[in-house]
């Protein structure tokens, strides 16, 4: 390693998200010398991150440097840590594809980029491009570590794990800290308080253990409190997220009736969970929207929001010689100040099972706590889940596997299989609409996928 890291971010123009990444960055001492590396394709949003960057430098006076690049292979050049954050196809015209589509056959979604007919889509517009950072890495960075926080996280990990399997990888995401954070929320507990241990797979993680810390050093078991507070009404209690303004109407009612069906809470928002099964979204239920709060099209909404926000940023970053600056949730700077000094944390990773959980096949991505200190990541041991929650998380397993396997073989026949097995999919449509629908999503998104992908009709014209 060289004396100062180099931290290179593809995808930079998420303005919003590079600057909760650099801010954490550079409020650690020994990366706050850091060369920050800025790639995007898009030079206005390039620009603007510039201007973000170096304020964030200038407002900590700090010693960190900015270059910025379109040309991907020249901004991995010598990297130490990589930052993938990018969207393939954007909202406009992708997302609203992903959306728009399967609403005409009767399919609604609330997210759409991790699982279903739009999570499919979306792994097969962003898992090409993955690859070539990957191989972009072998040639100039071959060392570096991979931070992957582009959805949908298990295809995308899955995929560089089956071609690349030489690159170091993490897949991050943070609905596990996250989820702890409002759970103390309802619980009227300080988070630092928390015990907690999680295992699964991404979004579909499960809280094995949650405690709080005693006065006398001992741990209570919150689970009965969840139940009760529950039970009576009293949670979830309302919560604003600060990246969804709107998101009081984004409850976790979902997640708290999960709850009392498998015993355990999962890690994932109620918005994004209510499309991971066949349950509550559902045709002419109106009455299961309602009740569970189900925020259909949220994800449109919300890239709506952020591009909001990024506009306000860039006005507030021009007109302002400091911006504001705060610690956020995320873990990219607790790994990379880890690995670069040694100092051991645990963050929760998506990384290769290998037997990390014993009720899972070896070759899935899971989601596990990992040891992080100059030897990189480092998984746990965590054993045998539930047997209910294997069999939950096998049901989106099914889904992943089948369209990693498709990308990696070109064999248009997994995609369609992947779709047909999705729970949601498979609960609202019967097999001829699938496989049509399927056709129609690969028509409409051209050229934004794979040539083998359109190359032929569905086996089943």
């Amino acid at each position: 390693m060289t004396q100062k890291p180099k931290i290179t971010f593809i995808g930079a123009g998420s303005t919003v998200f590079m600057k909760n990444i650099v801010g954490d960055v550079l409020l650690r001492e020994a990366l706050s010398s850091a060369h920050i590396a800025l790639m995007d394709i898009d030079p206005v949003r390039l620009a603007e991150s510039e201007i973000v960057a170096k304020k964030i430098i200038s407002t900590l006076g700090v010693s960190a440097t900015i270059s910025t690049h379109q040309n991907q292979k020249e901004a991995l050049k010598n990297s130490d840590f990589v930052i993938s954050t990018f969207q393939i196809g954007g909202y406009n015209p992708c997302t609203i594809t992903d959306f728009e589509i399967p609403k005409k056959y009767g399919l609604r979604q609330t997210i759409a980029d991790t699982i279903g007919v739009g999570g499919i889509m979306r792994g097969l517009r962003t898992v090409p491009h993955l690859w070539q950072i990957c191989d972009d890495m072998e040639d100039v960075c071959p060392e570096a570590l991979l931070l992957q926080y582009v959805n949908p996280m298990c295809i995308n990990m899955g995929a560089i794990f089956t071609k690349y399997p030489k690159i170091n990888a993490v897949g991050l995401c943070h609905s596990v800290q996250g989820t702890a954070m409002e759970l103390a929320h309802d619980l009227d507990v300080e988070y630092k308080d928390l015990r907690y241990k999680a295992a699964g797979i991404n979004h579909m993680s499960f809280y094995t253990r949650f405690e709080l810390r005693q006065q006398d050093g001992t741990y209570r078991d919150l689970y009965p409190e969840l139940h009760k507070g529950y039970r009576e009404g009293r949670f979830p209690k309302e919560i604003t997220k600060s990246d969804t303004p709107h998101a009081l109407r984004c409850k976790n009612i979902v997640r708290y009736e999960m709850m009392t069906r498998l015993g355990y809470f999962v890690t994932e928002s109620s918005e994004h969970f209510a499309e991971y099964v066949p349950w509550f979204i559902k045709r002419d239920r109106e009455d299961l929207i309602e009740k569970f709060s189900v925020p259909l099209d949220e994800y449109k909404i919300r890239c709506v929001e952020a591009n909001e926000q990024w506009q306000a940023q860039t006005k507030a970053s021009r007109e302002t010689e400091k911006v504001r600056i705060c610690q956020s949730d995320e873990y990219a700077s607790i790994i990379m100040n880890s690995v670069w000094t040694g100092t051991p944390s645990v963050i929760y990773g998506n990384v290769r099972n290998d037997g990390a959980i014993s009720s899972l096949p070896n070759d899935a991505v899971v989601e596990v706590p990992c040891l992080v200190d100059r030897n990189g990541v480092q998984p746990t041991r965590v054993g045998k889940l539930p047997t209910q929650i294997t069999a939950l998380i096998r049901t989106n397993l099914n889904v992943q596997e089948l369209t990693v396997k498709g990308i990696i073989e070109e064999n248009k026949d997994y995609i369609y299989q992947a779709a047909m097995m999705d729970p949601h999919t498979g609960a609202e449509l019967d097999l001829k609409q699938i496989w049509s629908l399927v056709d129609d999503l690969i028509q409409a998104h051209g050229e934004w996928l794979p040539s083998w992908l359109r190359s032929k009709s569905s086996p089943h014209d």
